[in-house]
């Protein structure tokens, strides 16, 4: 409870400019998208149009993207925490202000309506190829898009507040888009998958962990700390570790045959145990503290 603490004072303090690294975008107070650091190797992206439950316009899927190309080109961020201010994470396309996408002179309505959905099926592709592992931290409704969204996370964690919806079928169009009909039956089986792209029911907290769309849920207070708490405990491992297994994480969903996906594990275990790591894990746990990993290479292993 003293750390959960700690790290909401360090939060609050970071978000009124106090403490931590300063938040970053176009004029951070005003940004659609605001990136801040409220704790060492973790970044905290916010959607920032509260007023309208942070929905998608053109303006906020342009800036996500360009604060998430410069959250995974940060060297000294290692885990990605993604929300929404206010009462909701994202309420999918913003239907009555959704905006223009810039340089269209010229373009067919064909043309600019096809190069507008690349603008926001671009973020899930975007999140996977990020060094970082990302937590979504679903704070109220996560609906149409944003339900899409927060499933290119690695780890989505909910309050008890949030809900979770596919409303394009609601509103006369399909559920599939932003590679929802891909990613959803590879996390929850296609029968619960099925259920929420058809029905168009909305999925509360509880039974989103159920059926394992989530793996926690916090109390509404205490999502984002809870959040940074599963973040800072990340941090300890190594960052290499890290970014390696994310990538085989997603390489192996991908990845239709068991031994092909020993084979590229088997690699991936051996670059890392050529790292100073695992002897550093021995030493630590022989000396009863806490491991400090280098990624270093070993030096023991050729004689060196």
């Amino acid at each position: 409870m003293l750390r959960t603490a700690t790290r909401v004072a360090q939060f609050r303090s970071c978000t009124n400019g106090q403490g931590g690294r300063p938040a970053t975008g176009i004029g951070a107070q005003m940004s659609l998208v605001v990136v801040e650091h409220p704790q060492p190797h973790t970044a905290v992206v916010t959607l920032n149009r509260p007023d309208r439950l942070n929905a998608m316009s053109i303006d906020l899927v342009i800036e996500l993207h360009d604060r998430l190309e410069e959250v995974a080109a940060d060297n000294d961020c290692w885990v990605v925490v993604l929300t929404g201010a206010g009462r909701a994470f994202c309420s999918g396309l913003d239907l009555k202000d959704y905006g223009i996408i810039p340089n269209i002179d010229g373009l067919t309505v064909g043309r600019i309506a096809q190069r507008s959905m690349r603008y926001y099926s671009r973020l899930v592709p975007l999140m996977r190829r990020m060094p970082q592992p990302v937590i979504a931290a679903v704070n109220g409704p996560a609906y149409g898009g944003g339900m899409c969204l927060c499933l290119g996370a690695e780890l989505r964690v909910a309050s008890t507040s949030a809900a979770f919806n596919s409303t394009g079928i609601v509103n006369g169009l399909t559920s599939t888009e932003l590679g929802v009909s891909w990613l959803l039956p590879r996390l929850v089986g296609a029968a619960h998958s099925n259920d929420i792209l058809l029905t168009g029911r909305i999925v509360d907290a509880a039974d989103a962990h159920r059926m394992g769309l989530v793996s926690q849920v916090f109390d509404d207070e205490a999502l984002l700390p809870g959040a940074l708490e599963i973040a800072a405990r990340m941090c300890e491992f190594s960052p290499y570790g890290l970014a390696m297994t994310k990538d085989i994480i997603w390489v192996n969903l991908e990845n239709p045959s068991l031994e092909a996906a020993i084979e590229i594990e088997d690699r991936n275990q051996l670059m890392l145990g050529f790292t100073e790591n695992l002897p550093e894990a021995i030493r630590s746990f022989d000396q009863k503290r806490p491991p400090s990993y280098t990624d270093e290479p070993r030096r023991d292993l050729f004689g060196s």
